[in-house]
């Protein structure tokens, strides 16, 4: 072995894919695959005996599914990069994919060029995304914007205003006395506030106007 391979595990159930994958990637002289696993819980495993730079790793799998044992391997094994390569491009497998820690999803209908681009890119660092799973994040974004601003717009000055001392770290007796309010009167505008941006708690009110007032 030398310092310039790239060490892979393969995660698929299904062999024939597997195999496929394994002569695809023997073709680039620089990948060498070290492990392959037919279920999530084998992945784990495997990434854990040999410890490879990547991990393509599919999503639907018996026993433990892709996002799972991503998540498990970015406690265990942080090193390994993941990148998810399935044939899924629905907007809440490739966010649940992401926030479980893998650094890219690439398709299953990606040229083999860009799988083997994926692979060294994941190496360096980067995150491989397949154009329609990159688009699905940038719809998600620009929902969200959307969504933000929408119920920005519906707030009214006063609840804008203890929005922003919540933010700030003031109690709601702080922010009465600040505002010459009563404290029922924050209470109840902090309620409506709640009800109009859709969070539980001051926590959740307190990030939801840090990012508003980040845009």
């Amino acid at each position: 072995m030398t310092a310039a391979e790239i060490r892979v595990v393969l995660a698929d159930d299904h062999p024939m894919v597997r195999n496929g994958l394994h002569q695809l990637l023997s073709m680039d002289e620089r990948i060498v695959v070290v492990g392959m696993a037919g279920t999530g819980a084998e992945a784990v495993e495997q990434v854990l005996e040999h410890g490879p730079d990547v991990v393509l790793m599919d999503l639907q799998m018996p026993d433990t599914d892709g996002v799972t044992a991503t998540r498990l391997l970015q406690d265990q094994a942080p090193a390994a990069q993941v990148v998810i390569l399935t044939s899924f491009s629905d907007r809440e497998r490739i966010v649940a994919a992401l926030e479980a820690g893998a650094i890219g999803y690439l398709l299953k209908d990606a040229e083999p060029e860009e799988l083997l681009a994926g692979v060294h890119a994941a190496v360096r660092g980067e995150s491989p995304l397949h154009p329609r799973a990159a688009r699905e994040m940038l719809s998600a974004r620009d929902r969200g914007r959307r969504n933000r601003q929408q119920a920005a717009d519906a707030l009214t000055p006063r609840e804008w205003e203890i929005l922003a001392l919540v933010r700030d770290g003031l109690a709601n007796k702080q922010i009465a006395r600040r505002l010459a309010i009563s404290e029922r009167t924050v209470k109840a505008h902090l309620t409506s506030a709640f009800h109009r941006i859709g969070v539980m708690d001051r926590t959740q009110a307190a990030l939801w106007a840090e990012r508003q007032g980040g845009d």
